[in-house]
């Protein structure tokens, strides 16, 4: 039962369910979709449409975002704007896919190009249930777009990243490379930008905990002696990087993760990176060769400092 509908206040104002008849009389709207919590506004909308002998749009509630908490979406949740979402490292076309999944549904299909979310949607298909935004989940329907996209098309949205920190991209691989390399690895491109960053600087930072795990007197005769083989190359392609390390590892007896994770610190500043030889292939031969020079020299250092 609806009560007195007031249209326009004491001050010659219309009121809110007036003024959007009005406009979407003006513009034509042919379908009026909106959160669940409009739906008391909806038949005395129905009701102005009908006094104005209007014929009214279609209107249909989609069901409200909450959080994972069950609470309305709100700041604490995180982003709450699509410009947030960008800061968040997240490709824009994976968080239309991601929301247009959020109350509505086609079969199992989980992922969407902007073709087929126009050509499947369907409002007789929308959740009357309520939905849970899970960045867990948008972050997986990301990557899947950083693997699949053009890594020119994600090196393009990746640049914006580096810029906000300030990493001087001109003396480096070209992005799309570093996508290629990195986007098995990365949820988002602020992840994938922060693993990034020591293919474009001239030094690295190394990690505390991975110096002490990697970079011990143990390691320096088998890393001076593959850093002279390096240096040999003629050409600074993976399968010679490889061919050299395997090398080192036969020389000195050791297994592949024994001399690929102090090299690996050596060059990155930390244990974490794609493959030993497409990453020193990456970085570039004279970048490298000087990084694992001064690994050597850290490595004598703390040495003598211990003695």
């Amino acid at each position: 039962e609806l009560d007195d509908l007031i249209l326009i206040r004491s001050d010659g104002h219309p009121t809110y369910n007036f003024a959007v008849v009005i406009d979407d009389l003006d513009m034509n709207i042919t379908h009026v979709i909106r959160g669940d919590d409009h739906i008391n506004n909806t038949p005395r909308q129905i009701n102005i449409f009908r006094a104005l002998n209007a014929l009214e749009p279609v209107f249909a509630h989609l069901p409200m975002i909450l959080g994972e908490d069950g609470k309305r979406l709100s700041k604490r949740h995180g982003a709450v704007s699509v410009l947030q979402f960008r800061e968040l490292g997240v490709l824009p076309h994976a968080l239309l896919n991601y929301l247009v999944r959020l109350g509505w549904s086609h079969g199992d299909q989980e992922l969407f190009s902007v073709a087929e979310m126009i050509s499947y949607f369907d409002l007789a298909h929308v959740s009357r249930g309520v939905s849970s935004f899970n960045y867990e989940k948008l972050y997986w329907i990301n990557q899947h777009y950083q693997k699949s996209d053009d890594p020119v098309q994600v090196a393009a949205a990746l640049r914006w990243h580096f810029e906000q920190a300030g990493v001087d991209l001109s003396s480096g691989p070209d992005l799309s490379e570093v996508v290629a390399l990195q986007a098995e690895r990365c949820k988002t491109l602020v992840e994938m930008c922060t693993l990034s960053t020591y293919f474009y600087t001239e030094e690295v930072e190394y990690n505390d905990d991975a110096i002490k795990k990697h970079l011990r007197p143990v390691i320096l005769e088998p890393l001076t002696a593959l850093h002279q083989k390096l240096s040999a190359l003629p050409a600074w392609e993976k399968e010679q990087l490889q061919e050299c390390i395997n090398d080192v590892c036969v020389q000195f007896d050791l297994n592949m993760g024994k001399i690929a994770q102090p090299l690996r610190v050596a060059v990155t500043g930390n244990g974490m990176s794609p493959s030993i030889d497409a990453t020193l292939m990456l970085i570039g031969k004279r970048r490298s060769l000087m990084r694992l020079q001064n690994a050597l020299e850290l490595i004598k250092n703390r040495a003598a400092a211990n003695s």
